[in-house]
Formats: structure tokens, sequence, C-alpha cells
């Protein structure tokens, strides 16, 4: 098989961008996907929040808060002419005490400068939050109308479907064995034997994308971990305790664990969590050690590598022991929640949620990666470290991805009198 461009990973992100280059460029396009459905890890196993940036900082996450606020309305187009959900809940990010708070002061101007409209987030005091939810406790908090549920699985295959009337050919149930530059391209082995030549490769394949790029000699010296985000489902007649989807600021800076939300989805349903547990592999969605070659490979990997610095972090081994703690307790997850909504009692929760799994880069330095990172060679384009809200703003990231190999002279001349139903110079 021959193609121009094999984009590696059919989740959200890889099939945005099949999406532009098919529908400007006259070129062979496929999509390599190791499952049988394209979305079936991270872009369906989210929370199908649509975020507002105001928590992104403007000046080093540039482009992904300005991707999160186009996609907005990218996304809305597609979901109200298709009928997926679009339920607008407002979101409150909620500080607990007056050092938070400040962090909110700070989010507030981040907002502003990222575009988000300011009639549509508000700093509030106690009383104010009390009087929009009277069962929250909080310190302060920014309430922001502009945060939506939806469902990013579905958007996802919505997406690819127009991808492939265009043209794009997904290879489904491929798994990448290896990658070898050959003359003008790529050399693609597949798990199945056989064999894809490419002028160009694009690699997206989320929590397997640091591997990817490793196959090619890429970025020698980083690492990855895996952290399983768990939730617990309030059961019917406890799920308005709250009407608002809740987030509080988070306490432990620089690193990949989330603070408790309290998320109303889309179906109807509420779900509060994540912790963030270690696993052994970017799919381990029960469990502590998934398959013994996967965890195995895994240990030797911390051990031999440079994540190993991290554990010999106190304040690092002190937060994985408290995410540990809310895997094994659901009484100490929903302790978690108490802390701004009292009422909430583990008997409210019977049902566990959809795990989700973030793969967090680790840098020769042992640290984790702030940032989404971008590799470029005369053969490849690598986007690694993309996390939340990533899913968010896909449809505009994907666009400036486009744009990148576009002005490196990588894709040629697109051809007049292409029409999208996005406006890719927006």
């Amino acid at each position: 098989m021959k193609f121009d461009i094999a984009i590696i990973g059919g989740g959200i992100l890889g099939t945005c961008i099949s999406y532009w280059l098919s529908s400007i460029y006259d070129m062979s396009i496929c999509v390599i996907e190791k499952e049988s459905q394209i979305a079936m890890h991270a872009s369906s196993r989210n929370t199908g929040v649509i975020h507002s940036p105001f928590y992104l900082n403007p000046d080093s996450k540039k482009i992904l808060a300005r991707s999160a606020l186009l996609s907005y309305n990218m996304w809305e187009s597609v979901a109200k002419q298709h009928d997926i959900p679009w339920k607008n809940t407002g979101v409150l990010e909620l500080a607990l005490d007056k050092t938070q708070h400040r962090r909110l002061e700070k989010y507030i101007r981040w907002g502003k400068r990222n575009g988000i409209p300011e009639d549509t987030m508000k700093l509030l005091n106690s009383e104010e939050v009390s009087e929009i939810e009277p069962n929250v406790r909080c310190y302060s908090a920014i309430h922001c109308l502009r945060e939506v549920s939806t469902n990013f699985g579905k958007l996802t295959r919505i997406i690819g479907n127009i991808s492939v009337k265009h043209g794009t050919k997904f290879l489904m149930q491929k798994n990448v064995t290896s990658i070898k530059k050959i003359n003008q391209g790529c050399r693609i082995s597949l798990n199945d034997g056989s064999i894809i030549s490419t002028k160009f490769v694009i690699n997206c394949a989320g929590g397997n994308s640091l591997d990817v790029a490793q196959m090619m000699g890429l970025v020698p010296g980083y690492a990855d971990l895996h952290f399983r985000g768990e939730y617990w489902i309030a059961d019917s007649q406890y799920s308005s305790l709250a009407k608002s989807t809740i987030y509080t600021v988070a306490e432990s800076e620089g690193y990949p664990f989330l603070d408790p939300h309290w998320i109303r989805k889309a179906d109807g349903t509420t779900e509060v969590g994540p912790n963030a547990v270690p696993v052994p592999g970017p799919e381990t969605y029960s469990g502590y050690v998934g398959d013994a070659a996967t965890s195995i490979a895994k240990f030797k990997d911390i051990l031999t590598g440079n994540a190993l610095r991290l554990f010999y972090n106190p304040e690092f081994l002190s937060l994985l022991s408290r995410e540990w703690l809310s895997s094994l307790s659901k009484t100490a997850m929903i302790g978690r929640i108490q802390k701004f909504l009292p009422k909430a009692r583990p008997k409210f929760f019977s049902e566990r949620g959809t795990s989700g799994i973030r793969s967090p880069v680790i840098t020769p330095e042992g640290k984790f990666l702030p940032d989404v990172m971008e590799i470029q060679d005369d053969n490849s384009f690598h986007i690694i470290n993309y996390n939340s809200p990533g899913a968010t703003g896909a449809p505009a990231y994907s666009a400036h991805v486009v744009d990148e190999l576009q002005q490196a002279g990588l894709l040629g001349r697109p051809k007049p009198g292409k029409n999208t139903m996005w406006n890719i110079h927006d």
C-alpha cells in the first residue's frame, strides 16, 4: 500500500487532521488505527466537557488556548447539524481558600487575554456562589457560562465519516510494529505483516505517541508514565446536588493530578472524580497490573530511565499514596468531593463511571513535560503529550498542524475551490 501521508492514530486529533488534509488537498491519505473503531480510547473515555480556556497561561499555552476558544463554535456546528448532545451546563471553578482565590484572580486575567467574552465569565464570592448552587461551599469561584457537555466519541466518528467521503482510507486493526526511513519517505510495518510506503508520517498516537517517535530514533531520553482517572456515578436521586459542572483549583501545580470534579454529562448523568492511579499501560482501564509483558516492560523502563527520579521525590510519593487510597476506597474519593459539596455521601454513588488514562511525558531531567511537544523532521511530524483540553481544541489545533506543514512546504498547494465545513483560516 502506498500513500502520500500516513497518520498513525485514529483518535480525535488524527481524525481531525485527516479531515483537513482530505478536504483541502488532492493526495492519498490513510489513518492507521489498531482498534476496530476510531476514537476507542481517550477520545471517548473522557468527561465530554468543552472547556473554556481561562485556566491556560496565554504566554506558554497560547496555541492550546486559542484552539480551545475557536473550537467551541466548530464543535457546536457539527453537534447541532448531526444531533449530537450539546448540553450547556456552565462551570464553577472553585477556590477553597484565600491562596487559591489568588489563582482565580490570575485566571480571570488569563481568560480575558485568551479571548473569552467578558460577559460569560465572572469572579464570585462565596455568597454569590450559594445563590447559584446552594449546596456548594467555597471561598470564591469563577462562574463561566461558556462550558458545555457533549460526546467527543460521536463527534470524532462524524468527522471520520466525512474524511472517508473525501477519500481518506482508515486502516483498522492495524498496529505499527516498526517505521524505517527509505529514500524519500518511510516504510511502515504492521502487525499483520503488511507494509505501507508513505512520503510522510504524522504521529497522533496519543498514549503511544512517544513510542512511535522513538521507533524513528527521535526524542531519546524521554519517557512516559500512565495514570488512570477513575469516576463514580451519582445515583439519579442525588445527581442534582449541584446543577453546574464544578472544578476546583489544583492543589499540586506541576503534577498531572487533577483535583476533584463534579461533572454534569451530556447523557444526563453526574460523575465525580478523577484520581490519578499509576498503571503500566495506556489502556489499563481496570486492575492495577495489566498484562504481564506490558507491566514488566514499564517497570524496567522506570528502573533504567529518567522517570525513576520522580520516585525519589517525597512530594510525588505522597501524592501517589493519596491517589491509590482514592482508588481503593470510595469513601476516600467522595471525601475529596465533600470539601466543596458537604452533603455528598459515599452511599449516593453505587456505580463506577468510565475510566480514562493520561500518559504524561517525563523529560530527561525527570520532570513532567508541561506542554505539548511537536517534533518534525524531513519525513515525519509528531504530536506528543497532547493532553487536556486536547479534545476541546482538536478541530482548531489540527488546522494549526496542517498550516505548519503547509508553511514548511510539505503539502504542496491546496486545490482551488475546495470547500470545508470549518474555515481553516480562522
